[in-house]
This record gives structure tokens, sequence and C-alpha cells, in this order.
């Protein structure tokens, strides 16, 4: 008897339906696409409309002819691949595999993978949209050209095996952008004034300085901040005027792809490329007993947060059972959707509310519930109630200056009470969700004491995985369901790479966004990438003609490419960097360039002089040194094994002596005569010890370096990388920190960039340069 055909593109995703649907349909998964462009050639006719030129993906060709058989005997055939640009171009190319069979092909779109979304979405098939087939269509042709022509500018410009993309280099635009900022940055140190008063109800309350004779103060050292200080002693203290007012916090709208990969970031530490992995089982379908394969979320790819009326109407009677009447605001919340948003799709949410994630637990693995439970918990907070809070702000006079003091009190929990608020790793600390001793206007306060505290202005911070999505999205570069892979990508190339949880351009990344920038201002420009976002968007809604926006985007693209062709010897000179160190040969300077194997040092006389030796640190070549070997005379090197660097003699294998390297830091146990050396633990992290272990067993964490604390005089400070990315010392001993530039006089205390490469995983997480200044104290 004949079976309908259902194609869809995941094996998981089959199976799930199947279920669904019954032993009167077949159901077969495509495994993603079928076509596309050849991966050897252009294949593009950019001379006859860009006419792409579609192959069979080297190994799909089993899937088309099992996929092809199948549809020969099938009574009906549905296509029910994703509902957006990728899963309209999937179903475009598999419908044109199948043959020159007469039977209707039907396109079925389900946002929820449900018993009764997916047998809705059969009763009800309707056409494939050559509009969004056509925006994909744009797009991959788009990128095709771009990447297939200039990835070869970049191999013969600074090295082989480079790419370049129309979106991912715009991402590591920024990164690189960001780097710039903060090594320009030029940071200076200020000072702020805190006074503990006690009240006459003996409460003791702290609270800042922030106007002196009515104006905005600085105190740029602790001169000035001890100068304040002795004009404040003796001075009463008064309270001048009390505000009180109540606030509210409204939800947070439920996920859009976006936020979800943000806030899983932030979060659950979770990459963008995780997330949207976990994201997409927990759509396709879990097996939850006997109740069988069922979706638990809709569709993941969005960003809409509209939300059908069923889903809203389950919701808010959730929230009354669990939460209580008071949780349940009058009417249901509609949140606006972003202006350029597809709102072709729901916001992400359960597809069933009363599959708490306690309930499903059972049936998930650690991460799925993890992220199942964040899904829930924001939907269900985003229907209820807001916070409601009091805000008292309390402003007190003492002669000339003027402090204040702010106190939050949350007097109903609202949506809070599902779902806290995110914390932006990049944002100040709020030091006023606190609360405040009852007070009154004109009251006599009592100094308890007087603490100034030392900042450092901050350069911005470099991009965490949460904070790059962020501005992607505000700047409309590429679509969310793309930035997952951007991300990959940069990393994949090594084009960036993540320092303390944050993305650091390597020094590949640098030349290539250098070169790119460079030879194509406008094609790797924010704006004009956001334009081209925006373009795609109006081929998918029919405003635009697909082939026409290719050809006004080619025209100028060849051009340039054409252009700058010409121009490879002189941009690749802008790469070539000066050094101090001389040739060994002939004595002139040797100079840093890029050549097929990556960077490495050349003479600057050439061709006269043809020098070169790799660069330190980057090549795993044994480093000379000035010291001898004790056993046999031979002169010592600096070798790399498991644990970390270490002297070997060089007359290996005959000679097999070994010993520490010195970093020329003694250890500071009292008693002891050893040095300190590098490390590397079991696990592979970096630490530094004393060379007498395991008679002294010493050791610290980040780089040691030879210079007493001007505090309390312990023989030694460490290195440390704030959050922002700036270098700083700290004395391990009394925590007191100073910027990396004051470690010497002469300015010359700036850590090695490879040392600093290796101690930036071990950043300071205790927060920002403020919180570690030093603080003083005076009664």
């Amino acid at each position: 008897m004949s079976k309908s055909l259902v194609i869809v593109e995941s094996p998981a995703k089959a199976r799930t339906i199947k279920k669904y649907l019954g032993k009167d349909f077949d159901i077969m998964a495509s495994v993603g696409h079928v076509r596309d462009l050849p991966p050897k050639s252009l294949g593009v006719d950019v001379q006859n409309g860009f006419q792409p030129e579609y192959v069979t993906i080297p190994g799909k060709e089993k899937v088309v002819k099992d996929l092809r058989s199948a549809a020969r005997t099938a009574d009906q055939i549905f296509l029910a691949t994703d509902p957006d640009r990728e899963g309209e171009a999937i179903a475009w190319h598999v419908a044109s595999q199948l043959g020159n069979s007469k039977k209707e092909v039907g396109r079925v779109l389900f946002h929820e993978i449900t018993p009764g979304a997916v047998r809705t979405a059969i009763d009800k098939p309707v056409s494939i949209d050559m509009q969004k087939v056509n925006a994909q269509q744009a797009r991959r042709v788009m990128d095709r050209l771009v990447g297939y022509q200039v990835s070869p500018f970049l191999w013969k410009t600074i090295t082989g095996g480079l790419s370049a993309g129309r979106v991912q280099s715009v991402a590591l635009r920024l990164i690189c952008e960001r780097e710039v900022e903060i090594e320009k940055f030029k940071v200076e140190e200020y000072w702020s004034i805190t006074a503990h008063l006690r009240s006459e109800g003996d409460a003791v309350f702290p609270v800042k300085l922030i106007r002196v004779d009515g104006e905005k103060f600085n105190l740029p050292d602790e001169k000035s901040a001890r100068a304040l200080i002795e004009d404040l002693r003796g001075k009463t203290f008064e309270i001048e005027g009390i505000k009180r007012k109540r606030t509210q916090r409204n939800p947070y709208p439920p996920f859009i792809t976006s936020t979800l990969q943000q806030d899983a970031a932030r979060r659950l530490r979770f990459t963008t490329q995780k997330t949207m992995m976990i994201a997409q089982q927990l759509y396709e379908g879990i097996e939850l007993g006997d109740e069988g394969a069922i979706g638990l979320i809709t569709y993941m790819r969005t960003d809409s947060t509209r939300i059908v009326d069923d889903a809203i109407t389950a919701v808010r009677d959730l929230i009354g059972r669990v939460y209580g009447d008071e949780y349940v605001p009058p009417k249901p919340r509609r949140f606006k959707t972003k202006p350029g948003a597809q709102d072709a799709h729901e916001a992400i949410r359960p597809t069933a509310v009363d599959r708490s994630p306690e309930k499903m637990k059972p049936f998930l693995t650690k991460d799925q519930y993890r992220l199942y439970e964040l899904i829930w918990l924001r939907f269900v907070a985003s229907q209820m109630r807001p916070a409601r809070f009091d805000v008292t702000t309390v402003d007190i006079r003492s002669g000339k200056y003027q402090f204040r003091a702010t106190g939050t009190v949350p007097t109903f929990a609202g949506f809070l009470k599902a779902y806290e608020e995110p914390v932006d790793e990049d944002a100040e600390g709020k030091d006023d969700e606190k609360s405040l001793p009852e007070l009154r206007k004109d009251e006599k306060l009592a100094l308890e004491k007087l603490e100034p505290r030392q900042h450092f202005t901050q350069p911005p911070p470099r991009y965490t995985e949460a904070s790059l999505v962020k501005e992607l999205e505000v700047r409309q570069i590429g679509r969310p369901s793309t930035y997952a892979q951007i991300i990959s990508t940069l990393r994949m190339r090594k084009y960036a790479a993540m320092k303390a949880g944050r993305f650091t351009p390597t020094d590949l990344g640098m030349a290539v966004n250098r070169i790119l920038v460079l030879a194509f201002p406008d094609l790797f420009d924010v704006a004009f990438t956001a334009k081209m976002e925006d373009a795609l968007d109006r081929i998918e809604t029919g405003e635009l003609d697909w082939t026409g926006t290719l050809v006004d985007f080619y025209q100028p693209f060849n051009e340039r490419l054409q252009s700058v062709n010409a121009q490879r010897s002189e941009l690749k000179s802008t790469l070539t960097e000066e050094t101090d160190e001389k040739c060994e040969k002939c004595g002139k300077p040797m100079i840093i360039r890029w050549g097929r194997n990556g960077r490495f040092m050349a003479c600057g006389g050439f061709p006269a002089c043809r020098n070169t030796r790799p660069m330190n640190g980057e090549e795993n070549a044994d480093l000379n040194t000035d010291e001898v070997c004790g056993k046999c005379g031979e002169k010592m090197v600096v070798k790399t094994g498991r644990y970390g660097p270490f002297l070997a003699c060089s007359g290996y294998p005959r000679c097999r002596e070994t010993r520490p390297v010195n970093l020329g830091v003694d250890c500071p146990e009292e008693g002891c005569d050893g040095f300190l050396t590098a490390r590397r633990s079991q696990k592979g992290r970096n630490f530094y010890g004393c060379s007498n272990y395991p008679k002294c067993r010493f050791v610290v964490w980040d780089k040691p370096v030879d210079r007493r604390c001007p505090r309390c005089e312990y023989p030694l400070m460490v290195e440390k990388q704030e959050r922002s990315g700036r270098e700083a010392l700290q004395c391990p001993s009394c925590k007191h920190r100073v910027r990396a530039a004051e470690s010497q006089p002469d300015g010359s205390g700036h850590a090695d960039q490879a040392d600093q490469a290796e101690q930036s995983g071990h950043a300071d997480q205790a927060g920002h340069a403020d919180q570690a200044g030093q603080t003083l104290q005076e009664a």
C-alpha cells in the first residue's frame, strides 16, 4: 500500500515525527543540505545573472538516491524542513532532486515538534516560498564571491591557508578595534572618599562624597585625597534632605536566539555553539518515557518575541497556581519585536509550560536540563507582574562637602521570584542594593571613619561571547542564527583566542584585519554589512530582486579586487615590524616579516644578507643561554617539556644534565636559598615554584616579578591582568596593586608579551581594578 513521504533534515527530528504520524507515513532525513556550490570552483556564473552552479554535496549521493527512490512509490510528498531561509532552501533543493514525478510536493511548516503541531501542518501544506529561497541564494552567492576571491588575496599577501568571510571578517574587525582602543587607552588614577557615619539610632552606614562647593570634584592622587581627609576632620555631618520613591522593574521578554545565547553564556558559561546544539536537541525531541519523543521547546532560530494566545493563557494559569494570583498581571504582556526582525516564528518557549524543569529532569542530560530550565523560567517570568522597590536617597552636608547614600529595599518580588536578573560582566558593581537605617531630616550624624579609595580609569573591556553577540545584534551584523558559526570560525582559524573568558585577537588576526580593512574598507565596514543584511531581508519580503542585488554588490567589489591585487607588495609592507635585535651575520637590524609558515625574523639588509630565524615563542626551537653545563662544560639551552621550560645541556644525548630556569626572583621563604622557576601542573596550568622543591613548597599562580611591595615590603610582586586587559602588579601578601607601567622608575616594568599570553588565563576574577585598589582608613 502506498504511503506518504515526509522529508526532514535531521534524523533525530525524523524519529520524533515518525511516532506522531504512524505507519501510513515514511519519514526520511536529508541530513542537512543535499546540494551546494562546488567546493573547488567559484560555481557562480557572474556573466549570466549570477546563476549558481549547484552540485550534489560529496557524500550525499546515496541520500539523494534513497530520497528519489522513496518519492517514486509515495502517495504524497511533504517537505518538513526547518521554517527559516536555510530550511526553505533545503526543501527546494530536495524537491529539485526527486526526479520528474508529477506528484505535488507540499511544504509543511511547524514551529514546535509536538503531535498537534505536526498533524496540523500535514493537514495544511503550502508551496515552497521562493522569496525565502532567493534570499538564501543571494546570501550564499554573496558569501562565495567574497570568500572565494578575497581568501586567495590573503594567501598571496600574508600567508597560505587563510580565509576571509563577508560577516566573519567584520566580527574580527570589532575584536581588533577593541584591542587597539585598549592599547591606546591612557590609565588615570583617581580617588574617592567614603565616610562611615553613625546615626542617632546607633546604626553605622557608608556615604559617598559627590560634590565640593556644589561642583563635581577630582582627586588625582593620594596626596590630594589625604588633604581632603584632613580638611574634613572635626567637621559636623547633618542630613539636609531625604527623598523616597517607589520604582518597579518590568520582566524581560521571552528569549530570542541572540538573548538565549547571551544569557546562556553569562549564567551557564555555555559557548554559543553549545547553546545552539543543546537547543536543537530540545526542539527536535526528547524521549519522555511512556509519552514518547516530544519537542520540549519551540523553534530556536528566531528574532521575534511574539507568543501565541494559547501559550499565554497556559502560563498565566501556571503562575497563579505555582506563585499565587498576586503574581499574575491584570492582562497579558505583549512585547514589541525590534525593527527589522523576522516575525514568522514565535519566541523561544516551552511547548507545554506544565512540563516543568523538575518533571523533565529525569529525561534530560545535565546540560539539557540547565538550558531547558533557563528557557522555562524566562518564559514564565515574562508573564509575571513587575518587581517593586522602595528607593531612598539621603543627602548629607558637612560644610562645603556633600555626601550621598542610596538604599533600595524590595517590596514585591514580582518576576524576580522566578528569574533573577543576569549579571552584566562589563557593568560597574552596584553599591545601592542595600537598605538604610531609619533617618530623619536635620539629624546630626557622628563620623566613625573616613575611607579614601584608589581607583584607575578602565579601558573598554574585551568582548566575551555574550557581549560580542550583543554587539553583533545591535549593529545588525549577520543573523542570530549565524552568530555561533561566526564565533566558532574566528577561533578555529586562530584569528582570536579566549583569554580569561574574553576574545583577544592573535597576531595573525590583527594582520588579517589590517590588510582587509586597508584593501576593502567598504566591504568589511560595519554599516555596509548591516545594509546588506537589510537587503537580504527585503529580498525575502519581495521588495528587492535577488540577482539585481548581487549586480549592485559585485560591480564595485570586483573593481576594488582588481585594484588591490596590483598593490599586494605595498600592502604586505605594512605588516613589517622593526625590532631592537641585530643580525648576527652582518649587524643590521632584524625585522619581523610574514611568510608561508607565519611570522619570522629576517635581516633588514635583504637581499645582501639573507639571514632569517624563527620568532621566539612561535617555534619550538631551543633558546641559547649564557649558562654552561656543570657536568661537561657545554652550553645550556632552554627547552620546553611536559611541565614547562627547563634548562638542558646542548650536548644531549651524550650529557643528560637538566636544571630549572631561573626567573631572576629569589624564593621569599625565610631561610630558603632557592629561586623561582616556571612549572606546569599535570592539568596543564602554569604556576611558579621554588627550585628547592620538594624541600621548599612555595608556589604562586601568577608570574613573579623581582620588586618589593611598596606597602608591606614583601620581597616580590606578581603580574595580574585586569578583566579590561590592563596589566598590573599585586603583592601576594597584602594584595596592594599598582599599574604595571609603574613597576620600575624608567617604565620598563611591562611584562613580556609572551608571558602576558601565558598568564592571561589566570587573571584575577575578583573584579575591577578599583576594587583591588589600596584602601586607607582614617579614624
